[in-house]
């Protein structure tokens, strides 16, 4: 069994269906949230792998991992592979959607670290930044980490632009070690 072959055709199902009902952005959320879920609590893969599971408590666990409130088509969709048994494959199906999604509506993920926390001034331009060099809508993150000291780390595509003075120091410290 493809997982990846099994998950795209699903995820590409629900894309059409939700770009038909006009509900992209909702189930976009809501498969978010549910990635999210199989990240932050690993015992959700197991659980919902469990053949003891009633098919009710696994849908009553996928509504709970896109936040208690998801869309009709979402809830739709979770049963349809429920019925199929596919769910040990939801959280493929999940990211799957995910990235169709973000092809389709030409959406970029970025991210920026800094030390404290930043003037929405200096995100709105970093934001734009990003969108004249991929000329694509983004996906603006923002990350408090003050273990990098001071400056800023800029990821998005494939792009990383690391002016911390961490990364300086430890380029320093490189240096002087040779």
């Amino acid at each position: 069994m493809d997982l990846g072959l099994i998950s795209v055709r699903y995820a590409r199902a629900l894309l059409k269906a939700s770009m038909e009902a006009n509900e992209a952005d909702k189930v976009y959320n809501d498969m978010q949230l549910l990635s999210e879920s199989y990240i932050k609590v690993p015992e959700l893969r197991f659980t919902i792998d469990n053949p003891m599971l009633s098919k009710d408590n696994k849908e009553k666990l996928f509504i709970a991992a896109t936040g208690g409130t998801p869309c009709d088509l979402t809830k739709t969709f979770f049963k349809l592979v429920l019925k199929e048994d596919r769910e040990g494959v939801m959280q493929f199906m999940a990211n799957s959607f995910i990235t169709l999604y973000r092809r389709k509506k030409n959406l970029i993920r970025a991210k920026l670290l800094t030390a404290s926390v930043v003037s929405p001034v200096t995100e709105k331009k970093l934001r734009q930044l990003v969108e004249s060099k991929t000329s694509g809508n983004v996906e603006f993150e923002t990350e408090v980490n003050p273990e990098i000291i001071g400056g800023f780390v800029l990821e998005y595509d494939t792009y990383r632009m690391d002016a911390s003075v961490k990364s300086k120091l430890n380029t320093i410290l490189s240096q002087l070690k040779k």
